[in-house]
Order: C-alpha cells, then structure tokens, then sequence
C-alpha cells in the first residue's frame, strides 16, 4: 500500500471471451469492491500514522520521552501514558469499528451471485471472483457489479432495458443494443465483463476515502502549538529564575543537599529546570481532553441515531451517524451540494391538472364554488370500475369524467393524443395488467392518466399502435414518428385511423409548439397560456397539445422526401430536421397538461429554512437543463421575483467567459439601478487564484449552467470568474454534469472560499462529491446504498437534512465550543499556579499541589461535569432551533470558538490562577489558625488551594451550564463531594500507615478544614474569582442581548403556557412557465419504435385495411360515468358551508 506504483493510463484493453488464461496475463483487476481503509496488516501503522498527525498526540509523546529522564522529572511517567494510551486505543477502536461496517457492506456487495460460464457449464459464482472476459447471465431484475458489454437478449434485436437508480436514482429504464455479429447467440441475456472492480467507472469515479477533520480540530492543533510555545516561554522564564537563584542563592544551600563542589553549575540546572517546568505546566493542554473530546462526539452521534423525529417509518429507516468525528461541523455549514433525482424528487411523476379548449380540470372546488385546496378528506374519483385501473392514480375533479361521458370531442381528442403520442412499451404481468415500461417518468404520467380515463394504450407494434377508447379496441396505423430531442423540445406522430384520416399529434413545450399553430387558434392560445402561467406557478411541469389534420396526397409527398433525407450521405440530420419543421405548422391547439415532479416531503419548507439559515443550496445534476430548472422552481429555490436568472451554456472556453462576464456586468448593473447605486463592499480576501472581491448585491439573483460550459469554467484562468458570479448568486444550478464535475464544483468552493461545505446525494454518481465535502450524506432510499456506504451520514428523507443542521449541528458546535472555552479556562487555573509559586520556591520546579491531586484534577474531579455540559446542555429547545433558522449564523461565522475566544478563555484562567495562589498565599502569610499554630506550611496551602480550585471550577461550570438535567447536577455537585471524600481518604492515618511513600500528607485535610480561616479563605477566592465573570454576563444579557438570550427569556416566560406554533404561509408563484418536456438526457427512442427493433414477433395486422372492433355490450366507461354522474348529483345535493 505505502509503495504501490501508479497504474499507468490503459489506452486499449484486449480481451479474449471465456479465456481466463489468457485474460490473466494482463494482469486485469478483480471485481472485488473495496471502499474501507484498513485491513489486518495496514490498520495499525495507518492508524497510528493518522492519530499522530493531531499535534496534541505527538505532543504527549514527547512529554513522555521527557518523563522517562530522571533527572528533569518531577512526575512520575505513567501520569502521562496511561491517558495517551487510553486516547489512542479508544480512537483506534472506534476507527476500527467504522471501517468494519465499510467492509461488511463491501463484503455483502462482493458475495452476491452470478451464473458465469465456466467450462462449457452455468456456474453460480461470487460477484467478487468475476474476471475479465467471463461471459456471465444475467435475468429479470438481477443486480450488476461490473462493467458489461451486451452479447445477446431473449428481447428482439439484442436489445435490453436497464434501470440505473443505483447509479443516478433514475428510475426510468436506458435501452440497449447487443452487438450485432453476437445478438442471435441465445434467447438468455448474455454479457461481457469488461471492467471489474476499480477499473469500473463507478469506482473510476468514486474518488478516494479522504481522513475528513473538522475545523475545530484544526484550530486545536493551531492553538496547541501556541499553547507549547506559550510553556517554552514560560520555562525560559522559570529556568532563568533558577539560574539566577541558583548562582545568587543556592551555593548557600549545597552543603545540606550532598552536593560536590562544581557538580551542577547555575547554567545547567537552568537547562535541567526549564525541562522540569514543561513537564509540571504540560497539563494546560492534558490528553483527557481528547477523551472527553471522543466521548462528547460520541454521544452527540447517539442522539442523532435515537432521533425519533429523524426516523422514516415508511422504509423503517433511522438517521445514522457513520462516523462520530464530524458532529460539531455539522452546526457551520455554508454551502449545501445536493443532487436533484431521488434526493429532491421522489422521481414520481403525478398527472394533477390539464386545459381542454380553454376549460381547466383538475381544480377542486368548495360548496361556494370557489377553487380550493384538496384536502385529506375530499375524496378522489372512483376508476374502480376500470379493469385496467392504475391504483396508484388519483384525480379528485369528477368533471372531466362528465365531459367524457358526454363525448365532448375536444376532450376524446386530447386523450387520444395522450395514448397516441409517446415512446412507452406495454407488457402484461402473470395476473393479466398492463405493466407499462417507459424512458421518462413524465410520459408514464401521462400515458397513466389517459388509461385512467377510458383512453389505454393497449400494444404496439413498428407500423401499429393499439389503444382502448371508453372499452373499445381501436388499431392505429403508425405512418412516421417524429422524435424529440433538446432543440425540438417537442414530439410527434403520424397516424391513420381507422376511417382513413390521417392526423398528427404532438405535445412540446408550450413555447415552442404555440409558435407553430395556426392562427385560428388565437383566442384559445391566449386563454390556454394563461392556464399555463397558473399551473406554473404552482410548480407543475406542463405541456401543450396540439394535432393537425392532414391530407393523404401531402403526406405522401411529405413521407417520400423524408425517406429520401433518411437515405441522403451529407446533411442527414439537417434535412430531417427541416422535414419536421415543415409539417409541424397550422397546428390546432387542443390543450395543456399540468404534471406534479413529485418532490419528497418537506423539501420546499426544508429549503426555506436553510435560506433562512444563510445556508446556499447548489444543485449538481446530470439531468437537463429544463428538467433542473422546473425543480428548482418547484422547491423555491428559483422564483419568479429573482432579479434574473443568469444562463451560461457557451461551447468554449472564450464563450463562457465572455458569458460569465457579461452576467457580473449585468449584475453590478442590475444592482445599481434598483438600489440607486447601493452596494457593499466586505472585506477583500487574498485567494489562491486572485483576490476577489466579495460583494454583497442588493437582489437575488440565480445562476444555471451546464455541465459542457462548466468543463471550461473550471480551468485555471476562468474559475476564478466563475466561483465570484456563483458565490453572489442565492442559487446555483449545474446541469448535466458528471460526478467528477461534481466533485470539482465542491473543491472549488471547499479550496478558495475557505466555507465548510455538505454534499448530499442517493446514487452511486454522488459518491465522488460525497468524499469531496467536509460532510458527505447518503440518502437511503429505493436508489441503492453505494452513497450511503461512502456518506458520513444517512437518513431517508431531505427534509431530515433542516433537523440534522439547524438542531444537532447547532447543538453539536454550541455544546463542543463551550466545552472547549471552559476546559482551557479550568486548566489554565489549575496549571498556572506552579508557575507564580516557582518565584517563591527558588524556582525548583516543585509542584503546589501533591501529585496525587495533579493527576486525579482532570480525570475524576472535573472531568464528568465538563462531560455532562458538553453532551447536554442547549441554549434554547429543538423547536425553537428550528423556527429561528437566524440561531445557525454564529457557527457559519465561527463566534462560539476561535482564536480571540480562546485568548478571553486564557485570560480568564490566568485571572483566576491568581485569585487562586496569592490570596491564600497572602491570608497564610501573617495568619495563625485557632489552635495559635501558624498555617503557613506547604501542605495546608497545598489543601486550601486545591479545595479553593475545585470549588471555583463547579461554580464556574454551574454558571457556564443553561440546560439543566438531573446528570448536571449529580455530576457537578457529585464531583465536588468525591473530591472531599478522596481528599479525607488519601491524608488519612490508614492510607499513611499502608503506603507511607505514596500518601506523605497524613491528617493534613482533617486538620486543614476544620479552621475556619480557611474557609473564609476558601470562600474570598471563590467570589473573587467568579464574580466578575457574574457581573460581566449580566450586563451583557441586559444590555446587549443576542438572538438567542432573547429567545431563552421568551422560552422561560412561555415554559407554563407556550402558544401554538404559527404556520408559515405557503406562497404561490404565477408567472414562470417551465416544460415538463424532460423525457430523458439522450433523443428520444422514436427511431427505435418504428424499426421494429424492440418488439416481440406477433401475428400480422390485418392487410386489409384497418379494423375497428365496437363492441355489443355495455361498456365499462359507461358504468363509471353513471357512478362518477351518480357521485356529481348526490355532492350537489348534499351541500354543506363550513365556516
């Protein structure tokens, strides 16, 4: 591992089919998954080699080394390794545990089954021992594991339908071709491995597992190193004091100390001094503070794991916590990255509206008649009577199914379209259903709701299309298909009924297709356009409908040029498109359809809140252009107040670059004139590329650019444009984008606008930008696990992302920084007082305390309190944190804990050191106890001290705790009592009498606390120490209060009666017009339809002309239209006003 050599590009692959002899001299990689770290042999030297790098621990390592050096060691050395010890095996553990649940998941991946052949024979065999060149079988919903070419399929042509939602979260299906000379090889699918492994291009595009560290752990190391350089000026200063003593002083005392004459000179007990001195004030910094650090973290994971609020009940799916070292980030986060399909959108496409000759339907209205909201109570039409019903499917305007039943043609009509139109294959299931196999989810949603409605598509074949009108069997001819791609933004198709009329039905982009018709339809256009604007104001993805009759002897003539443009060398695809254009003129307008992108559940409130929280959102998505933007709007993350939405789409370096110029111009432009000239300049700040200037503008503005453009906006002289436009922007949207580009996005942020960043996505092509971040999470849905298995946190839902963010980020980074600011304080106290005694012991590195205190201070004494406060305490409830997304900003500015806090911390230690040393030391000084004996010796200025310390550190953390529970209190003032009882226990005759050399101070505490001048002592330095600190926050609570001290006070005035929580009104948007013409990344399959490739061999049509089959009996659509008339009169009669 350490040593490996870097593969070299592979330019060619030759591999030989079945021959694994062969292929293995090429050495080709296995197909073995491999996303965890360690293994057996590399897990302790990478994981000490990791550990080692926090300063902290190199730190301690060496201060042992120190300890072990009799001469300098005024400690003995299993204070300082027992705790590294401890730390680092608690570390690794936990490493350790994280990893193995990376290789059980690789491991469950690896060991799924295969049928390859071997020798002639079907084998079941591992995926993991899969090689390269193994011609493998897949069936029906079988799951890959590597790269495979297709040799043959049991479908006509070779062709194979596959869903790549464990890749992207799409669910709709990608058809593809087997090769030719292989395609007739057998009725089973057979395929190819070409790539195994980490040669696939999903681990090509994974990127690698990064050691992700916070940024609180990067301050520590800094604040680490200033605190060592603090102590090595602290022992210069203590080791000079002990030269000077030594040669002014100490020759007088050398005769009582054994010592030869010249044995140790001034200057070198001054060196041996300055090394004793580092040793006694190392513990300004301790190792349990690491511990309490991974204990702290530790816990705030397990409050993630038990959220209850977290929890998806409709997959039985909890948030989990996959790694516990990133907590606190959680609470600054300022960029969020987040793929749209299956993370924003549930992928479901859902018919809810339509314009039919300028009527809507689909509105639903109150016993006024006015149009209303639907309600969980309102009650949708029944289709039961359908025997081809889609269950799933719900329309609550039972007046469409009036104009059905009543034969309106326009209504037939745009039906019939809908089951006409479109590139959906049937099949039927073992119960005898219609199981539909469709490219985009949009086109099932409409082909749905026309079988819903009396119109099924039934069949088709290269020349015919079968649908069922109101239970009738009806044979279409297909004459031409002419297909959709991204410039058309429209479908259409040629058909002859069966009276011999021939008609072209299309369905596009309203923008488009209105260009198109004829001009007849102006009063109609004018009343459908306004439908349009209010279906997309509320978010849905229309389309407009439109057919044209044509005349038998034009489209002959038409067909023949077609065909002649089919067959033409030069220019294909131009004449192809012009034959379009031509026949798709003179439209007549019969419509529009309004389709829901089925966002999931509370993703619009979840953007809301983290807008609000200063939070921007950046969508990276391989989908279209189009597609993106309807999602965009559909989750308010683009609206139609925005000062404008900026498109960068350039096919050049030079044109994306002029572009992103032009948008800053029209920017600052825009700016100026809306805000008279308003705008504010912050700070310059010195990047990597160049300096740029961050400018606040006035307005929201929103950038969208494709992944082609963005290719060329990530080199080195456009990016720094690039990252200026987009970080001014309220939103940010890269479509058709690859992972790595993804990846990319995320570095240019993380790297030059030094922000903590988040990556959220569900498929395999989020992994990449997953690893990228600062934290990586994994959406677990019915998208498959590969994200999940590279995230640092999971859930099932986006809108769990508002709660992990806004609640246990925040509390995570509220409760780490005051941790923080208190352990520094405490320790500063308790440390400094060896160095203002070292002036008063001749600078001999004599400790003020007895050892046994020094080494139980951090670890029993203080150490559950600082705990309990670090795993509990909130300043204000989970709800409120949520309704105040304001209370986030302090973490994103870093307020809580930074290098000016940790300075205030030091000063305040340093402030209580001395309260801590010179009052007693003062009050011993002339004082005499109440037996008439001096108290002036060592010991019983050792026990007032430390008592003084421990008390004014529980009053402190008393002071510094706002949420109390019942663990504070035991912990707190049950530290306070073990100190005293171990206190009694270590002076006390019987530990003197069994370990004499351990426990010298023999009835000191007894003696010591029975005066009373100590107590009084004792309790001058308490208040001495803590009142000030008292004073200083009252005032600021009075007199300058933040957000959350006024939304604490608001919490303790409502504890008794708290009003209800109000509700945010929903807003309507009623302008933008956005196409749900987003039928797939590729054109569309309308070739492949009419070549017949994809159907199965059936019996003939009829050659003598087409058939229409009218059936005798009464049926279905005429009972669910008497049900559905039954339904309209019993509602009419029934009226009720609810006020």
């Amino acid at each position: 591992m350490f040593f490996s050599k870097k593969k070299p590009l592979e330019v060619e692959r030759i591999v030989k089919a079945n021959d694994r002899e062969y292929n293995e001299k090429f050495q080709y990689a296995d197909n073995r998954i491999h996303t965890s770290k360690y293994n057996i042999l590399t897990f302790l030297p990478i994981n000490l080699f990791e550990q080692f790098q926090r300063v902290a621990n190199a730190y301690f390592l060496f201060l042992l080394i120190l300890q072990l050096i009799p001469e300098i060691s005024s400690l003995t050395w299993f204070t300082t390794i027992v705790p590294l010890v401890l730390v680092i095996t608690m570390t690794a553990v936990k490493d350790a545990t994280d990893d193995y649940f990376r290789y059980k998941s690789d491991k469950q991946v690896n060991n799924r089954q295969s049928e390859v052949l071997i020798d002639s024979k079907l084998q079941n065999e591992k995926w993991m021992n899969v090689r390269v060149g193994d011609i493998i079988k897949l069936e029906n919903n079988q799951f890959v594991a590597a790269d495979l070419l297709l040799l043959s399929s049991s479908e006509p042509y070779g062709l194979c339908y596959i869903e790549t939602a464990e890749l992207d979260g799409e669910t709709n299906l990608k058809v593809r071709h087997a090769l030719s000379v292989t395609s007739e090889l057998g009725e089973d699918i057979g395929r190819l491995a070409k790539f195994d492994g980490p040669d696939t291009k999903l681990m090509q595009n994974s990127g690698k597992t990064k050691f992700k560290r916070t940024s609180i752990d990067r301050l520590m190391n800094t604040l680490v190193l200033w605190i060592f350089g603090f102590l090595i000026c602290l022992g210069i200063i203590l080791a000079i004091g002990n030269s000077i003593w030594e040669n002014q002083v100490g020759d007088q005392f050398r005769s009582f100390l054994f010592w030869n004459e010249g044995e140790k000179n001034f200057v070198f007990s001054g060196f041996l001094t300055f090394w004793s001195y580092i040793i006694i004030l190392n513990t300004v910094v301790p190792i349990s503070l690491y511990v309490s650090v991974e204990v702290i973290r530790l816990g705030h994971s397990y409050f993630i794991n038990w959220d209850q609020k977290m929890y998806y009940s409709g997959k039985a799916t909890p948030a989990a916590a996959r790694t516990t070292t990133l907590n606190e980030e959680l609470g600054q986060i300022e960029y969020v990255f987040s793929d749209k399909t299956g993370t924003l959108t549930q992928n479901i496409m859902t018919f809810k509206k339509c314009s039919i000759n300028g009527r809507i339907y689909g509105e639903v209205h109150d016993d006024l008649g006015q149009k209303t909201d639907i309600i969980k109570k309102k009650k949708p039409v029944d289709f039961s009577v359908n025997p081809q019903v889609d269950k799933t499917f719900q329309f609550f305007d039972p007046s469409l199914m009036e104009s059905i039943k009543l034969g309106d043609p326009k209504v037939h009509e745009f039906l019939r379209l809908l089951a006409l139109c479109h590139t959906v294959m049937s099949e039927e299931n073992s119960a005898g259903q219609l199981i539909y196999q469709v490219q985009s989810p949009d086109e099932g949603a409409l082909v749905t709701a026309a079988r819903n409605l009396g119109f099924i598509f039934k069949s088709r074949t290269p020349e015919t299309i079968t649908i069922e009108e109101l239970g009738t069997p009806v044979t279409y001819q297909l004459l031409a298909f002419l297909d959709f791609n991204n410039i058309r933004k429209r479908m259409s198709v040629i058909v002859r009924n069966p009276e011999g009329q021939i008609k072209l039905y299309s369905k596009g982009a309203d923008t488009i297709l209105f260009e198109k018709l004829h001009l007849s339809n102006e009063d109609l256009l004018a009343l459908t356009s306004d439908h349009i604007s209010e279906f997309a104001g509320e978010g849905l993805r229309t389309l407009a409908i439109a057919y044209r009759d044509l005349d038998d002897k034009y489209f002959k003539e038409w067909h023949k040029m077609l065909e002649d443009a089919n067959a033409a060398t030069d220019e294909r695809d131009e004449r192809i498109a012009g034959l379009y254009e031509e026949i798709e003129q003179d439209l007549m307008l019969l419509g529009a359809t309004a389709v829901e992108d089925k966002l999931q559940e509370g993703v619009i409130e979840t953007v809301l809140s983290l807008s609000l929280a200063n939070i921007k959102i950046w969508v990276l998505t391989g989908d279209k252009q189009e597609t993106a933007i309807n999602i965009g709007y559909a989750c308010n993350m683009l609206t139609d107040d925005m000062n404008e939405v900026f498109i960068i789409a350039g096919n050049t370096a030079m044109e994306v670059r002029e572009e992103l110029r032009k948008a800053k111009e029209n920017l600052f432009g825009q700016n100026k004139s809306s805000s008279n000239g308003h705008i504010v300049f912050k700070k310059k700040q010195q990047l990597e590329l160049d300096s740029i200037v961050e400018e606040t503008v006035t307005g929201d503005y929103a950038l969208i650019i494709n992944g082609h453009s963005l290719a060329h906006a990530l080199e080195s002289d456009v990016k720094n444009d690039l990252l200026e436009l987009a970080c001014m922007c309220k939103t940010v949207v890269c479509c058709r984008v690859t992972p790595l580009q993804k990846a990319q996005v995320v570095e240019l942020v993380k790297k030059h606008r030094n922000a903590v960043t988040l990556a959220i996505g569900d498929g395999a092509n989020d992994v990449s930008m997953i690893k990228s971040a600062h934290i990586g999470i994994g959406i677990s849905g019915q998208e498959g696990l590969q994200a999940v298995l590279a995230s640092d946190y999971s859930f099932a839902q986006f809108r769990y992302l508002q709660r992990l963010l806004l609640v246990h980020g925040r509390w995570s980074y509220f409760r780490m920084c005051k941790f923080l600011c208190y352990f520094f304080y405490k320790n500063f106290a308790f440390t400094l007082v060896h160095f203002w005694f070292g002036f008063f012991c001749g600078f001999s590195a004599q400790t003020v305390y007895d050892q046994w205190f020094i080494t139980l201070f951090n670890i029993v004494y203080t150490s559950l309190p600082v705990l309990a406060m670090g795993i509990f305490d909130q300043d204000v409830s989970d709800q409120n944190s949520m309704d105040f997304p304001q209370l986030y900003k302090p973490g994103q500015l870093n307020l809580l804990f930074n290098k000016r806090r940790f300075f205030i911390c030091m000063a305040h230690g340093i402030y209580t050191s001395l309260a801590l040393f010179f009052i007693p030391y003062g009050a011993f000084n002339s004082d005499a106890g109440e037996d008439g004996q001096h108290l002036a010796d060592y010991q019983s200025f050792a026990v007032t001290m430390a008592t003084s310390l421990v008390i004014v550190v529980s009053v402190q953390i008393a002071l510094d705790t706002s949420y109390w529970t019942v663990i504070n209190h035991v912990f707190i003032w049950g530290s306070v009592a073990t100190y005293f009882s171990i206190l009694l226990t270590m002076h006390s005759n019987a530990m003197f009498g069994v370990f004499p050399n351990q426990f010298p101070f023999v009835g000191n505490a007894r003696h010591s606390l029975t005066q009373k001048c100590i107590w009084l002592v004792i309790l001058l330095t308490t208040v001495v120490s803590v009142m000030p600190v008292l004073a200083f926050r009252f005032l600021k609570v009075d007199l300058f209060p933040t957000l959350s001290d006024q939304i604490r006070q608001r919490q303790k005035a409502q504890r008794k009666a708290r009003p209800l929580r109000s509700r945010r009104p929903q807003t309507r948007r009623s302008s933008s017009r956005r196409s749900g013409y987003a039928f797939a990344h590729q054109e569309g399959y309308g070739e492949l339809i009419t070549s017949g490739k994809n159907m199965r061999a059936k019996n003939p049509p009829p050659t003598s002309g087409l058939e229409k089959t009218l059936s005798n009996s009464t049926s279905w659509i005429e009972n669910l239209c008497k049900k559905t008339t039954d339904a309209v009169s019993s509602f009419n009669q029934d009226k009720t006003v609810k006020l």
